[in-house]
């Protein structure tokens, strides 16, 4: 029993996005502009990142228009040097492109795991 309720809670993420435009959700434009908002920023250099680790997790999209819909990505960037940097991205994106709006970045400058009491 235990097992079926572990495989639907691990489906729902997938069946929540189910529904959406092919192209959605759409990381690359967050991911980027949070790349280089952290650069400006002076936090690190796009250089010092290793992008074959990067991670961008689809948190929610909510439909706010025709064909426009309102993502919001937990992107984990993370330094050659070992260093992580946890972001929260919110944009506004459509079925032909990422970038229908600019991006909000939000660094998250500690994180609560369930695991940790």
């Amino acid at each position: 029993m235990m097992r079926k309720l572990l495989a639907v809670f691990l489906a729902l993420p997938g069946a929540c996005f189910a529904g959406l435009p092919t192209g959605l959700p759409c990381a690359s434009w967050p991911t980027n502009v949070a790349e280089v908002k952290l650069q400006n920023a002076g936090i690190v250099k796009i250089t010092q990142l290793d992008e074959s680790k990067t991670k961008a997790i689809p948190v929610a999209i909510q439909k706010i228009g025709k064909d426009l819909y309102r993502q919001v990505f937990d992107i984990v960037l993370h330094a050659k040097a070992g260093e992580e940097f946890h972001v929260m991205t919110v944009n506004n994106a459509s079925s032909q492109e990422c970038s229908m709006s600019d991006v909000d970045v939000y660094l998250v400058s500690r994180k609560f795991d369930a695991q940790v009491p």
